[in-house]
């Protein structure tokens, strides 16, 4: 017999704060409000009757499980959860026949939930296909994984992938004022200050994790003195509970600008050193690492460019593998490529081109493409002067020919590339 997941009886102080915290329906949800949030995909499902199956694909702590949950809960089916780290296929088949017998003798629709469904391999994921297909079970995968390489074909085809989006600071701390505030699950029946630096050192701690935040918090709490009744946690007490330095990273303010562009700037002065130096400042106060992986995408083709056009391939690819595989792991490959693009020759032209280009696209708007390069697939056209003269580069030696391709009154420009 499934449990029931939100009898608040079971409730207790001795469950972990985490636990206790877990939102129990989607307006006690924080975040992902692009899929939760009135009429966004989750709530519409639900209220047309049209739940099927989904992968939810996110980072740690972002609410997976919970949304689960609350998509049982809210659509009064049975829920069924099972990790696929700790648990084989014969139980996942014994979940299967309940389903199936309790759709059958009680028209109760059932949701089983795998939580880091990647974990099964694809012949045991393949066991699953068979009751999605005819309903007897809505399946809600969960993982860390890009579904795309990790998830069977066939059942990827048959689930609707979700994305959840690592939690960010203003979430987090809203997490944080939630459960300082609540008297009855969370921290609201103890008299606790939290100071502002010390909220900046958790956010930065958790790391968009909300599991996280929370736990963090409640071994802070925990540590803090109490005096006068009243636990006051600071940065230092922070510090000191989870023995984590908080650097000064304020990512959405004048620290986090100066930061990136230390690091741009000593990429592009070929400093290795400093290189890795900032970039693991922005890894220790928990900038987004698509956010570093994007500025270097971005200055392999603005900074090094022409000299070495491999830099722009590596770039794209650390910037999926990143994506993929996520921190902390997502480190290694960071700084593969930030020294990779500090070590590399320098070349801006094509950058400085194409800002030239688009000045002249602006200034002499739209000048006629000369005849000799248009296609002619009419006779009319033809006829015009479409196509006349054009030289095919491969009928030359060379490969190439003097044929102008700029429009006339751009014949002479040079961009510089």
């Amino acid at each position: 017999m499934a449990m029931d997941l939100f009898d608040t009886k079971k409730t207790t102080t001795h469950m972990p704060l985490a636990e206790r915290m877990r939102p129990q329906t989607f307006d006690d949800i924080i975040g992902q409000d692009h899929i939760v949030g009135e009429g966004k995909i989750i709530r519409r499902m639900i209220e047309q009757d049209a739940l099927h199956s989904i992968i939810f694909w996110g980072p740690p702590g972002v609410g997976k499980t919970t949304l689960a949950r609350v998509i049982a809960q809210e659509s009064k089916a049975t829920f069924e959860a099972i990790s696929a780290v700790n648990t084989g296929i014969k139980e996942a088949r014994e979940i299967i026949d309940r389903a199936r017998d309790r759709l059958k003798l009680h028209n109760t629709r059932t949701i089983l939930f795998i939580d880091e469904i990647h974990r099964f391999n694809k012949a045991q994921q393949d066991a699953f296909l068979p009751c999605v297909e005819d309903g007897s079970i809505i399946l809600i995968g969960a993982t860390t994984e890009n579904p795309s390489f990790e998830v069977n074909s066939a059942l990827l085809s048959r689930s609707q992938v979700l994305v959840l989006n690592a939690h960010t600071a203003s979430t987090l701390s809203e997490i944080i004022d939630r459960t300082l505030s609540d008297a009855e699950r969370g921290l609201g029946a103890m008299k606790i200050t939290l100071t502002d630096d010390a909220r900046i050192a958790l956010i930065a701690w958790a790391n968009g994790d909300g599991r996280a935040l929370i736990n963090a918090l409640e071994t802070a709490v925990l540590y803090a003195p109490v005096k006068a009744g009243i636990s006051k946690v600071t940065k230092e007490i922070v510090e000191e509970a989870l023995q984590y330095k908080a650097l000064q990273y304020d990512k959405g303010g004048e620290e986090h600008y100066n930061i990136i562009s230390s690091f741009i700037k000593s990429m592009r002065n070929s400093d290795a050193n400093a290189t890795l130096y900032w970039l693991a400042r922005m890894i220790e106060g928990g900038e987004d690492p698509l956010f570093i992986a994007r500025r270097m995408v971005i200055f392999a083709s603005e900074d090094v460019g022409l000299a070495d056009p491999m830099a722009a391939v590596l770039a794209g690819t650390v910037f999926q593998s990143v994506h993929t595989v996520g921190m902390p792991e997502g480190r290694i490959p960071l700084a593969h490529l930030a020294a990779y693009l500090a070590k590399a020759p320098k070349n801006n032209t094509a950058y400085m081109g194409i800002s030239e280009a688009l000045k002249d696209a602006k200034e002499h708007g739209n000048l006629p493409v000369p005849l000799h390069l248009r296609n002619a697939p009419t006779g009319l056209m033809k006829d015009l002067g479409y196509g006349k003269g054009y030289q095919y580069a491969h009928d030359f030696d060379e490969k190439t020919t003097n044929m102008p391709c700029m429009p006339e009154q751009l014949k002479d420009r040079d961009y510089g590339v």
